[in-house]
C-alpha cells in the first residue's frame, strides 16, 4: 500500500509505504491519527481533507474519527479520478518505478524507486505531510 498527500503549500509530497492492504483501521490508525491529524490542526480552521471514496476512507469507523477530531472532510464524487490533483503524483510515482529495468521486490526498493521521481529520499520519521517522507511500516 502506497499512501501520499498533497498539499497547497508543500515543496514535496508526503509518502507512506506500508506492506500489506489498507484497512478502515489500518487508515485510522497510520495514516488518519498520525498523520492527517497533526497536520490539520497546524493548518488550523479552514483545513480540509480531500480524499476519494475508497473504502477505507468511508468506512464509519474513519468518518467517526474525523468527525470526533473536528476535521471536515470534501464530499467527493463517486468514480472521479480526473478531478483529484493527487493523480498527477502517482503518474510521477509509476513513470519513476517504470523506468527501472527491474520491478521493485521489497517496501525498500519500492521507496528507492519512487524517490527520485519525488525530488527527495526517503527517511524513516512520521513528519507532517508538507514534508516528503516514507515510513516502511
Amino acid at each position: 500500500m502506497v499512501w501520499g498527500g498533497i498539499s497547497l503549500g508543500a515543496a514535496q509530497p508526503s509518502m507512506v509505504l506500508a506492506r500489506g492492504s489498507l484497512t478502515a483501521i489500518r487508515y485510522r490508525d497510520e495514516i488518519l491519527r498520525p498523520l492527517v491529524r497533526p497536520y490539520a490542526g497546524a493548518v488550523g480552521p479552514g483545513f480540509l481533507l480531500m480524499q476519494d471514496n475508497a473504502r477505507p476512507h468511508v468506512a464509519g469507523v474513519c468518518q467517526q474519527f474525523l468527525q470526533d477530531e473536528g476535521i471536515d472532510a470534501m464530499d467527493w464524487p463517486a468514480r472521479s479520478p480526473d478531478l483529484n490533483p493527487i493523480e498527477h503524483i502517482w503518474d510521477i510515482m509509476s513513470r519513476s518505478i517504470h523506468q527501472r529495468h527491474v520491478a521493485p521486490q521489497t517496501v525498500q526498493e519500492l521507496a528507492d524507486a519512487l524517490s527520485p521521481g519525488l525530488g527527495g529520499n526517503p527517511s524513516g520519521d512520521h513528519s507532517p505531510p508538507h514534508q516528503e517522507h516514507a515510513q516502511a511500516l
